[in-house]
């Protein structure tokens, strides 16, 4: 039973306190912050370089990005002038086939005209022809 240990508060209270001031005296018996030491401007000279070639990697990621959104907008750029120049095609070739069945259509009317034409011409000779024979019997 842990009743019996002997541990009483008094115990673990004093406890506590060597602790606290084991802990103080570790903390304080280290060594002050000195610009000079060696140990010290190693230290700094590492997380330097550290830092530089992380802004080093982070400047080269920086550029690949502009690059690839670079390529990308010239992507872009070439693939929106062919689609352009698709759309200028068609519309000229619409232009042309338009064109090409209006004048089938103009041909297509005035051989209709002619064909009118001589039908109507053809009438007016039968309806002469008839008056010349009516007459050439009175």
């Amino acid at each position: 039973m842990s009743i019996f240990n002997g541990n009483s508060f008094l115990d673990r209270q004093t406890a506590a306190a060597n602790a606290k001031k084991a802990q103080a005296e570790k903390f304080l018996a280290r060594p002050k912050y000195d610009p000079n030491d060696p140990a010290v401007i190693e230290r700094e000279a590492k997380r330097r370089a550290i830092n530089e070639a992380r802004e080093r990697r982070a400047a080269e990621r920086a550029a690949q990005k502009a690059a690839a959104e670079a390529e990308l907008a010239a992507k872009l750029a070439a693939e929106e002038r062919a689609r352009e120049e698709a759309l200028k095609a068609e519309a000229i070739a619409r232009e042309i086939a338009h064109a090409e069945k209006l004048a089938q259509e103009a041909a297509l009317e005035a051989e209709r005209k002619l064909e009118r034409d001589a039908r109507y011409a053809a009438r007016k000779a039968r309806k002469n022809q008839r008056k010349s024979e009516i007459q050439r019997y009175r």
